[in-house]
């Protein structure tokens, strides 16, 4: 799976728009094997991306759980201190 797509479910504040097409548009990059399209690919390409977006944007909505909402900035500061125990940084 691709490491730059952020789990996106149970967050205070809720997921944005901007951050589920964020990760439908490297979800997209990552199983096409594009950075940036041709323009003959163009039109599929965002079209996978608004699809994908979509689907997530469902799928967000109709999940439930008990557990309390990730604070964000916490969840931030764990990846930094895997980053850095993995990157030796």
């Amino acid at each position: 799976m691709c490491r730059n797509i952020k789990t996106l479910f149970n967050f205070d504040p809720p997921v944005t728009p901007e951050e589920i097409r964020a990760a439908s548009l490297q979800f997209v990059r990552k199983i096409s094997g594009f950075n940036k399209p041709s323009q003959a690919n163009e039109a599929s390409f965002a079209a996978a991306v608004d699809e994908v977006a979509a689907i997530s944007t469902r799928l967000l909505r109709s999940l439930e759980t008990n557990a309390a909402p990730k604070n964000r900035e916490e969840e931030a500061a764990k990846a930094k201190a895997r980053a850095a125990v993995r990157f030796g940084s």
